[in-house]
């Protein structure tokens, strides 16, 4: 058996994989060989699915498998598989639960006040006052509804299909996601890259927000339409519609030098680290679907629908 491994310390990952494997050869994808039986890959080049295009099966390192699907070179009928959280719920519920209190225990405005010498408390607004709407209900964002909901925060999750989170109160479809817009304080994207999602944050949709309103964006940078939200956000000396926003992907990485949201006041930027790829844990899971596909055994395949 012979598996290909294709993603930033390639390296690293070919040793844990091979320890864990030992009835496998393990590769990285600097290396001449062919015949490879499975890919392990984060974001390869298409010229690398076209050369091993009689692969049995392509494990994606990682929650979203957008930028696989819409690679040119991704061979048909092959199965693929992406890790089920493999820890990287934890590490995006840490940062979406820093966002949300970064701005409803107002630490935004006391930087600004900050940079003005101001000494000045500014009320709280309890939890239970603050509604949170996840859009996208999948393993990752799921776990990210329910650690806010144990929070003491009113979580509202959205997706195309009904769901029932405990905790959590579910909308699907067009009907659903307006009704969710209107009660939440905190809008926070955990959507795939699809045709249906593109541009799902929009000036309709952070026009439904109520006045306001923030955004937290560590999904997919194509989910947010940049302009509409600078728009929203206002002029640089005053708070517009939207009162501020945590980013954390954008639609070209990394972000330019020249974007405006970089100078914007009432943005704050990160690049791309909400929820990297615990090594041991997503290691583990390969190791599974590997062995299961050599045993004949069903192994669900991705859902371009689905969220994180």
């Amino acid at each position: 058996m012979r598996i290909l491994v294709h993603i930033d310390d390639a390296e690293l990952w070919r040793e844990t994989l091979a320890k864990r494997m030992p009835e496998a050869e393990v590769f990285t994808s600097d290396q001449e060989v062919e015949g490879i039986d499975y890919l392990a890959v984060w974001k390869p080049p298409a010229r690398l699915l076209e050369r091993h295009a009689g692969a049995k099966g392509i494990v994606n390192l990682g929650a979203g498998v957008d930028a696989l699907l819409n690679n040119p070179g991704l061979p048909k009928g092959v199965p693929i598989v992406k890790l089920h959280d493999a820890g990287m719920g934890e590490l995006m519920a840490d940062y979406v639960r820093y966002g949300v209190l970064h701005f409803q225990r107002d630490f935004d405005r006391y930087l600004s006040q900050e940079a003005d010498a101001l000494w000045r408390e500014i009320p709280v607004v309890a939890k239970r006052d603050w509604g949170v709407g996840i859009l996208g209900l999948g393993a990752i964002g799921t776990h990210v509804a329910q650690t806010l909901a144990a929070d003491g925060f009113p979580v509202h999750g959205w997706s195309r299909s009904p769901k029932r989170i405990e905790g959590v109160t579910c909308h699907h479809g067009d009907a659903g996601l307006r009704k969710l817009l209107g009660q939440v304080h905190t809008l926070v994207t955990l959507l795939p890259d699809t045709p249906s999602t593109r541009h799902i944050v929009n000036a309709d949709t952070l026009a439904a927000l109520p006045n306001g309103a923030t955004l937290i964006n560590p999904g997919r940078g194509t989910l947010v339409d940049e302009t509409a939200l600078l728009e929203a956000l206002g002029p640089d000396k005053e708070e517009g519609h939207l009162r501020g926003a945590l980013l954390d992907a954008f639609p070209e990485e990394p972000l330019t030098t020249d974007s405006p949201l970089w100078a914007h006041p009432r943005v704050r930027i990160t690049p791309h680290m909400a929820a990297p790829t615990p090594l041991d844990e997503a290691v583990e899971q390969v190791v599974e679907t590997v062995r299961a596909w050599e045993a004949g055994e069903s192994v669900p395949s991705v859902d371009p629908e689905a969220g994180y």
